[in-house]
């Protein structure tokens, strides 16, 4: 493969890895700003006529309530308490994880596409030293 391909490949791959990078980075931020502060809480779980809630009290004294997925009904079969998060400001929603898989995924995008175009950048550079 000629040199010049080579150039034109690692030149490519550098652009558009580091801009991609920053484009999924500013996504990432909006998304995680959207998802709110978590907190974790400790959730009562109960049982009413349509499946299962998880009852917890809140940092500003009120009582919270949602309804349990079937993915946390599942995690939670046979425990009567559980270590949950819930959303600040809001009472009605809880999760098992601290963070968002949404911004989790993102953002080993955004890295990923980083060290694409880092690697790239450093490939060119070498092999503008090499000649």
């Amino acid at each position: 493969m000629p040199t010049h391909a080579i150039d034109a490949i690692l030149e490519i791959f550098t652009w558009v890895g580091l801009g991609m990078g920053v484009l999924v980075g500013v996504l990432t931020v909006i998304v995680r700003v959207a998802d709110g502060t978590w907190v974790p809480a400790q959730i009562v779980i109960g049982e009413d006529e349509h499946g299962r809630i998880a009852r917890w009290f809140g940092d500003d004294g009120q009582v919270g309530q949602a309804r349990l997925s079937h993915e946390q009904e599942h995690a939670l079969a046979g425990s009567e308490t559980a270590h949950a998060f819930v959303r600040r400001g809001r009472s009605d929603r809880v999760r098992l994880s601290p963070g968002s898989p949404a911004v989790r995924g993102l953002s080993w995008l955004t890295i990923g596409f980083l060290a694409l175009g880092a690697l790239a950048a450093l490939g060119s550079l070498i092999m503008l030293f090499v000649r």
